[in-house]
């Protein structure tokens, strides 16, 4: 039990990576504060042991800091609230870059600043963003924006780990591949060919397959446990080799 008497706090946690994240930290002992903006998707939680759920917009920060106050303890954060623009330079406008930018970096931000007094004060804790292989590390066709945010959340997980070392705090980002999520599907059903864009997707990853949700749940364990104490500032590819 890695994670036995921990409180972990979860953005994004209906589904996906999130709701897989929430599972896996539970079956390891934690308590976990499961959010997400869509109050439906915390349903599936509904008899789970040890999982209190919180409808969350992580660009209202008024709601994060409610949110914040309301957990006595915070050992661990995981910033898994995002989204995926499609489109090269050319096709980027303001409002999706400001999107973007606002959930994917700006929310992380603040929910990083609402929660960093609370484990300054207890002495530590663990923060752990969701970032991407498309981003600093690499970029992919028709990801702009989505890969410049994402960079974003590369820069301040290393800010963030740099200024707080010394204090106990420690701060990293996870970078998957292509993983199969609602998210993933939404995207693949928006496509003229279905059947074609996912293939496309399964061709870029060296595999040859999409990972699942619950294959990038471990690394989050692992960042949210002591088994990663000498572990900050890092950005972890779960990618299936595509930066070899």
């Amino acid at each position: 039990m890695r994670l036995k008497n921990k409180n972990i706090l979860v953005t994004a946690a209906g589904q996906g990576i999130g709701h897989a994240a929430v599972m896996a930290m539970v079956a390891e002992g934690a308590t976990v504060w499961a959010t997400d903006l869509n109050p439906e998707l915390l349903k599936s939680f509904a008899g789970v042991a040890n999982v209190h759920t919180a409808v969350l917009d992580v660009m209202n920060k008024d709601s994060i800091q409610a949110q914040v106050a309301r957990i006595p303890r915070i050992d661990a954060l995981f910033n898994c609230a995002g989204v995926v623009h499609g489109g090269t330079i050319l096709q980027a406008t303001d409002t999706d870059w400001d999107f973007a930018f606002n959930l994917n970096a700006r929310g992380q931000f603040w929910m990083i600043q609402a929660v960093l007094p609370k484990m300054l004060e207890q002495g530590g804790g663990s923060i752990i963003n969701m970032a991407s292989v498309c981003s600093s590390v690499k970029g992919l066709p028709n990801r702009f924006i989505y890969g410049a945010s994402k960079a974003a959340v590369i820069g301040l997980t290393k800010s963030v780990a740099a200024d707080f070392v010394a204090k106990g705090i420690r701060c990293n980002a996870i970078c998957p591949g292509t993983v199969d999520t609602p998210s993933l599907q939404d995207r693949i059903n928006a496509e003229e060919d279905p059947v074609q864009a996912r293939k496309n997707f399964v061709a870029r990853q060296p595999m040859g397959r999409i990972a699942t949700a619950q294959e990038i749940a471990p690394v989050v364990v692992f960042l949210a446990s002591e088994d990663s104490a000498f572990a900050t500032g890092n950005a972890y590819m779960v990618d299936g080799g595509m930066t070899i």
